[in-house]
């Protein structure tokens, strides 16, 4: 396996190259990102109604929910949360903070993009019927408590869930096989879903998913809406996943790399 300065060698190169990607692609990536966290979402909701007692369902949601990272680290996408290490080349002087900038705006609406068309295919294709309605009146739910939150909450929370995101991909790039590296991800990322902790990309399924399903079903969700999605919950989160994720960046930095030539 690499060792940790071996790692953060490694991705100043890896985020030099993600940084230097043409628009185009950039948005592409980003866009399967969204959709890869989102069918992962999905998957964690119906495993988690589908398997009781609820205790257990939602530790198999928890474990289903990882196929999204799995994917975007394996079968290459560009996810935000995941981008925040990208303060890691800018550091090291390997890329310039304004192209660090322009990364994470492309990837975040290519995300929220995926994110939402994955949601929406959901609910048109009705894949929500399942189980007499119930996963609807789930995803309705669970929309409804991440718009709930208060500002402060959801901030904290997506410091929390970015640092385990991050760490999940910094482990990741610790192994060597296909098998270690799937391992290696999994583990941080069940413990953030465990722990109810938010992510602003995986919420660009949950929150439009409810809002879609409500009225797709008629069912009643009072203040489930787009302000809440955008307002309430998305800016906090984003602004806490952000927080979280250049938190690990900078302290590896210093660790292992602060006056050090690349």
């Amino acid at each position: 396996m690499n060792a940790p300065a071996e790692i953060a060698a490694n991705y100043v190169k890896v985020g030099k190259g993600k940084i230097e990607l043409p628009t185009l692609n950039m948005f592409l990536l980003s866009l399967l990102a969204g959709m890869y966290i989102a069918f992962g979402a999905i998957g964690s909701q119906a495993a988690a109604l589908l398997v009781q007692p609820a205790a257990l369902g939602k530790f198999m949601g928890a474990w289903v929910f990882p196929t999204g990272l799995m994917l975007v680290l394996l079968a290459g996408a560009e996810l935000f949360t995941g981008n925040c290490l990208l303060v890691i080349p800018v550091l090291q002087g390997e890329a310039g903070l304004t192209g660090m900038l322009r990364s994470w705006a492309i990837v975040f609406v290519g995300n929220l993009a995926g994110g939402m068309l994955i949601a929406a295919a959901a609910t048109k294709s009705h894949v929500f019927s399942q189980c007499d309605g119930a996963f609807a009146e789930t995803v309705v739910r669970v929309a409804g408590a991440k718009t709930s939150l208060s500002f402060s909450d959801a901030f904290f929370r997506g410091i929390l869930c970015n640092i385990l995101v991050c760490l999940a991909v910094w482990a990741a790039f610790a192994a060597r096989e296909l098998a270690g590296k799937i391992l290696a991800l999994y583990l941080p990322i069940m413990v953030f879903v465990l722990s109810g902790y938010e992510h602003s990309i995986a919420n660009a399924y949950f929150i439009p998913a409810g809002i879609f399903a409500a009225g797709e079903y008629g069912i009643a969700a009072e203040g489930l809406g787009w302000y809440g999605f955008f307002v309430r919950n998305l800016l906090p989160v984003t602004l806490g996943n952000i927080v979280g994720g250049v938190l690990i960046g900078i302290i590896y930095w210093a660790v292992y790399l602060r006056g050090k030539k690349s």
